[in-house]
This record gives C-alpha cells, structure tokens and sequence, in this order.
C-alpha cells in the first residue's frame, strides 16, 4: 500500500512537465505568416532590427519594438517604448505575463502565444484556423466562403430555397487609414467585424472578402429578408462611432444584396451581382443598400 502511494504522488500533470513556449506568426499574410519562434531561456527582442531575436520587416514595427522574457514560471511581454505599442488581446501594455492563446500585436503584426505540454498540438490548430479565419478580424476568409456558397448553392437548388449574399465596404475607408494611422484603421474593421458576428445567426456566415470588403451569406433568405438585414447592417455601422487611442471615428458602409431562388449559378458570377450592386450604392452616394 505504501508503495502504491509514493507512485501516486510522484504523477505531474502534462502542464507542469513542460514549459515550451513559442510564438506563431498570424497576421498579415506574408511569406513568414505561420512561422514559428521558440522562447528558449532569457530574452527575446521583438523588432525590425537584424539583431532582434524575432524580427519583423513591417515599418509599423520598431527597431526593438517589445522583449519577451522568463521570469519564474511566467514568461512576460514588455513594450519597449515603440512607436506604435505592444497590445495583448487588443489591450495596449507596458509589462503583462501572457496566457496559452493570447494574441501578441506589435505594431501590424499579430503572434498567438503557445505554451505548455500540448504546444504541438495547439500549432497544427492554430495553422488551421489560418486557412478558414482572417487573424485581424476573426471573420472567416475568403477561400472559405467560396466553398461555403458553393455548398449552399447546391442545397437551395436541391430544395428549391432562397440564398442571399449581402457585400458591403466602409465608406472613405482610405481617410481613416491617412488620417488616423492603419492601426486605427485595423481596429475599426476588427470592432466593426465584431458587431456584425454578433448580429448574424450560426447558419449564417461572415467572412473578410479583402482589404475592407466583408460578405454575409444569408442561407434560406428571400430578396426583401435580405434587404432588411442589410439595411440592419448599415444602420448597426453608422449609429455608433468607433473609439481608439482617444479617435472617434464615423463609420458608415455602402451594401450590395443578391438573391438565387432555386437556380444553380457560377459562384463568381453570384458574387459579381452584390459587387455590382455594393459599386451603385457607392456611386450613388454612399451609405447606402442597392439590391
């Protein structure tokens, strides 16, 4: 019985065992998007300058821009006095100690933060969420999208359903970025991205299309419940101003809407009825939904 005990109580869990930590690189999309820097023992310099120990060729970015360094158990991010700050979670930071799957930005660049006896494991899933989810915005991409319409394509044509797309664009998006800095203009897509996830149901989809476009896909939607709900979203984008770093900034968007009840289209061409609409809307003045 005696020995049965000391066995038991010589067992560690797998997160004390190990203490490998690493940082994934996951935003923008690069040649060096996924790449993977180990936190060995010491510090580690964050910055553009060649004798950074994760160097990050992004002018956002400062010459030492943040140092990521062990203390104790902990292992802390510290901002360096950068130009454009160190930001865990969105939350701007002097000094904090990070959490397995915290988001790490300095400047443009977003890291996730890995640590622990399943890191192996959680870079394959964080390689994968790369395939399907924009790292800025959390909304899905586009490749996914596509396959996605694709698939509802065929369902609303099997059962003879309505499916709906609603694209739309912020307005003077380009003013943002020059008059408050593309970190601003970062942040006004992922609080804007942020309101529509929590709008839309789970059969629905939101997804980054490029730049500041996003879509909505709208399975079993007709024409006019479409047009609602995008007259919802435009109205959910105007009413409330975004804040950042002591910015408010206005943001209105202009929509697009297209509708298939029941015949099968090219998903390209599908996609090009909503664009073509979403370009009335903006000629015809803006904030606005043309369907």
């Amino acid at each position: 019985m005696d020995e049965w005990k000391t066995k038991i109580t010589n067992v560690k869990r797998p997160e004390v065992m190990s203490r490998e930590a690493c940082l994934v690189m996951i935003y923008p999309p690069s040649a060096t998007m996924g790449q993977r820097f180990a936190l060995k023992a010491g510090e580690s310099y964050i910055g553009r300058g060649s004798d950074c120990e994760i160097q990050v060729d992004f002018d956002s970015v400062s010459r030492r821009h943040a140092l990521i360094r062990r203390q104790g158990a902990a292992i802390l991010v510290e901002d360096l006095d950068s130009t454009n700050g160190t930001y865990v979670n969105e939350e701007a930071v002097k000094r904090q100690a990070l959490a397995n799957g915290d988001l790490v930005q300095v400047g443009n660049t977003i890291f996730k933060f890995l640590i622990g006896g399943n890191v192996e494991t959680d870079y394959h899933e964080a390689i994968y969420r790369m395939t399907i989810i924009d790292a800025l915005t959390g909304a899905h991409n586009k490749r996914f999208m596509l396959e996605f319409i694709e698939r509802e394509m065929a369902r609303s044509l099997r059962y003879n359903r309505p499916l709906s797309v609603a694209m739309f664009d912020l307005d003077h998006f380009k003013e943002v970025n020059d008059t408050h800095g593309h970190l601003t203009g970062d942040q006004v897509l992922r609080e804007l991205s942020r309101r529509i996830s929590n709008r839309i149901r789970r059969e629905e989809l939101l997804a980054r299309y490029g730049g500041e476009e996003f879509v909505v896909v709208l399975p079993e939607t007709d024409h006019e419940g479409a047009m609602a709900f995008a007259e919802q979203l435009r109205d959910l984008s105007a009413k409330t101003p975004v804040t950042f770093e002591g910015n408010t900034i206005r943001v209105t968007i202009s929509v697009g809407v297209a509708t298939s009840t029941g015949q099968m289209m090219d998903t390209n061409a599908f996609i090009k009825v909503a664009d073509d609409n979403l370009y009335r809307a903006k000629r015809s003045g803006r904030n606005r939904v043309v369907g």
